[in-house]
């Protein structure tokens, strides 16, 4: 790695970090806040009058806890796509882009190798996911902990988020190949934007009904478990080690792309 080159690329993705946090921060706290028994009604209510649209976006009534309330309104939408879209605008803008731009030239013409530029890009990329799934962590606990202090579980929160973590790494990884094996920006856009979105799109039908309910194997969403996570089952912990490993892959091809490919430059 570089830490110069990491340093400024980190300071590159400061602006939507804050940005993304605090769309998540309103989210969060708007939403752990209806966790009372006149807005469960509501939303119970809302769940039978419109029951294919809530499950699409996996939410469903008729949560026994906190956190069971949390992984029904929270992770089947806000806390899979925010972190997403980061990782699709971040991850062109650390490679495609500057090949599309022909800044690449300025980097590679330092005395820093290509695989040493890959690798700090792909770094930036890592470690800004983690900090949005960290943020988002603690600003549960501290809500939670706010609102209703003592009832939420947080060793069952903390094995949902490592989950989440690990789902956002591999769309990241994703992402990432893409801008490294495309030098156009559409492109690139394209297949980073498009892999996952369209995987979340099969994940919504399979959701929505029993017509779709086999799509469910055709999206790498169905990895990410947080009701099992929470309940401690060893199968969804296993699909979250898969996606991490999946993850390990993907980051690891988007470097090697990098490295043997013709930049034009």
């Amino acid at each position: 790695m570089n830490l110069t080159l990491y340093k400024r690329e980190m300071k590159g993705s400061r602006k939507l970090l804050v940005i993304f946090a605090a769309v998540m921060t309103m989210y969060v706290t708007i939403i752990i806040s209806m966790y009372e028994p006149d807005m469960l009604k509501l939303l119970d209510s809302y769940a039978q009058a419109m029951p294919e649209l809530m499950a699409a976006v996996g939410m469903t009534p008729g949560a026994a806890d906190l956190l069971g309330f949390m992984i029904s309104y929270l992770y089947g939408f806000i806390l899979l796509v925010f972190p997403m879209v980061y990782s699709i605008l971040r991850a062109n803008g650390l490679v495609a882009k500057y090949v599309d731009r022909g800044s690449m030239a300025c980097l590679l013409a330092a005395p820093v190798r290509r695989r040493a530029v890959a690798l700090t890009q792909a770094a930036v990329l890592f470690t800004g996911t983690v900090l949005l799934v960290g943020y988002v962590t603690g600003l549960e606990l501290a809500v939670c902990e706010t609102s209703f202090p003592g009832e939420l579980a947080v060793s069952e929160l903390l094995a949902v988020n490592g989950g989440l973590l690990c789902l956002q790494l591999f769309i990241g990884g994703v992402c990432f190949l893409a801008s490294c094996a495309f030098s156009d920006t559409k492109y690139s856009i394209a297949f980073g934007a498009g892999v996952p979105a369209l995987m979340f799109i099969l994940q919504m039908l399979a959701n929505a009904g029993d017509a779709a309910e086999k799509a469910r194997y055709f999206t790498f969403f169905t990895l990410y478990d947080p009701t099992g996570l929470a309940a401690g089952e060893g199968q969804a912990a296993l699909f979250a080690g898969l996606l991490l490993a999946g993850a390990a892959v993907l980051y690891a091809a988007g470097v090697a792309v990098f490295c043997k490919k013709d930049l034009h430059i």
